[in-house]
């Protein structure tokens, strides 16, 4: 392995997501940050401009880098997510091209439940509208503590100041009843020009922040993670039954949070026993400490019955442990309803237990952030807060605390269809 190669592997690595209305340019955005950084295959810019010039576009239709689907490329809208993947010299990336239109919510949920940061895009013309609010509701439910405010197609309206300080204003009166977005940078782009994408624009000196490639690469997600409250959910029990490792016996999953190291005392839910972490095991041999999002084998000084689905947890801050559970959701089946009594698989974490909805506190319309409280039953793409009642305690934190402990998935018990995810209050 080459030391390029090896720093490449080693490289931090930002996932981030794309929200905004139908035509704002999102895909048109990815494509340029794909084009103008260098991302991208020679055979594949000469594919999209072939489609481009078959099309009868004035100039390279960017947005193809991203539509792949063809009902996708005939609407000149995104339907499913799209991820995409690029590095530079400072930073990996993950991109997820989510959907605009408010019946793919779901997908944009999806899409954006494992971002680090949001680039929600605004057109210059219309400014902040319902779905710039629903976007950054959503980002805002999923924990997103990073958003970058895109104001595009600058070029449409002759490059003016005064009419990108309009739309931030209205955005941050917006945000400010927000709670989890703690970090808001706005920046005036053309997607189609490539003004503030990866180079300076010459057409607006009067704004002095970051290009966007710039502040992708530069943003700051260390403490994202929960590195407080250690978490391990045991997803295998490791026993190799050779000569060379008679005895040995590992617990391998993810760090969902905090910090591990070998003397640790450690207390494995829910049994409730404790013990000391003798050794951590990685594909790279012992490590002297691990954390979230790691994965990891971890050995004890005692024999314990543990199994998948057990958690692995600090003394000092245990998760909660409960069958009563609070939770927002998104709906995300076409062909069921979610209605009180309803009962589901609910998986969270390594482990899943039978559920049943006790009550259906409100929904939310996502629009006005009013709550909605006499209709009890979700269709797709809707978004509230109900009450589970589960089979078997869970071990769990808040979703605001942790996302990996406090996020979970229903699962409709006959068709094993995902119907929903979860956010824990």
């Amino acid at each position: 392995m080459t030391p390029l190669d090896d720093s490449y592997l080693n490289m931090d690595l930002l996932r981030f997501t794309t929200a905004g209305s139908v035509d704002d340019g999102k895909s048109t955005l990815i494509g340029r940050l794909l084009y103008d950084s260098k991302s991208t295959f020679e055979d594949q810019i000469e594919a999209v401009e072939a489609t481009s010039r078959k099309r009868g576009d004035e100039r390279v239709n960017l947005a193809l880098l991203t539509d792949g689907l063809r009902a996708e490329r005939e609407q000149g809208i995104t339907i499913d997510v799209a991820y995409r993947y690029f590095a530079t010299p400072k930073r990996k990336f993950i991109i997820a091209d989510t959907p605009g239109h408010i019946q793919y919510t779901r997908n944009m949920v999806t899409g954006a439940s494992t971002a680090n940061l949001a680039i929600i895009l605004v057109d210059a013309r219309t400014g902040v509208i319902e779905q710039t609010c629903r976007h950054a509701f959503i980002a805002d439910l999923l924990r997103i503590r990073h958003v970058i405010l895109a104001v595009n197609k600058m070029d449409l309206v002759d490059y003016s100041e005064q009419r990108f300080t309009e739309i931030v204003e209205d955005f941050k009166r917006f945000a400010s009843r927000l709670d989890s977005i703690v970090d808001m940078v706005a920046i005036p782009i053309s997607a189609l020009h490539g003004d503030n994408v990866v180079e300076k624009s010459q057409h607006m000196d009067w704004y002095e922040g970051p290009t966007m490639l710039y502040h992708l690469e530069t943003v700051y997600i260390g403490s994202d993670h929960n590195h407080v409250d250690a978490r391990l959910p045991v997803q295998w029990v490791i026993r190799p039954q050779s000569d060379e490792h008679h005895d040995f016996r590992g617990y391998a999953g993810r760090v969902a949070g905090g910090v591990f190291r070998p003397g640790d005392e450690v207390v494995v839910q829910p049994s409730g026993f404790s013990t000391r972490i003798k050794t951590i095991e990685t594909y790279d041999g012992p490590q002297a400490e691990t954390f979230a999002p790691l994965s990891c084998t971890i050995t004890l000084e005692d024999e314990i019955d543990i199994s998948r689905g057990d958690m692995i947890v600090k003394q000092n801050n245990p998760p909660q442990k409960g069958q009563e559970i609070e939770a927002m959701i998104c709906w995300f089946s076409e062909s069921t309803q979610l209605s009180p009594n309803s009962k589901y698989y609910l998986r969270h974490t390594s482990k899943e237990v039978k559920a049943i909805v006790k009550e259906v506190r409100y929904k939310v319309n996502v629009n006005t952030l009013h709550k909605i409280e006499d209709d009890k039953t979700f269709r797709l793409n809707e978004i509230g807060r109900i009450s589970l009642r589960t089979s078997a305690p869970l071990l769990y934190d808040s979703y605001r605390r942790n996302r990996a402990t406090g996020s979970f998935i229903l699962v409709d018990s006959q068709t094993n269809e995902t119907v929903a995810a979860g956010m824990i209050v």
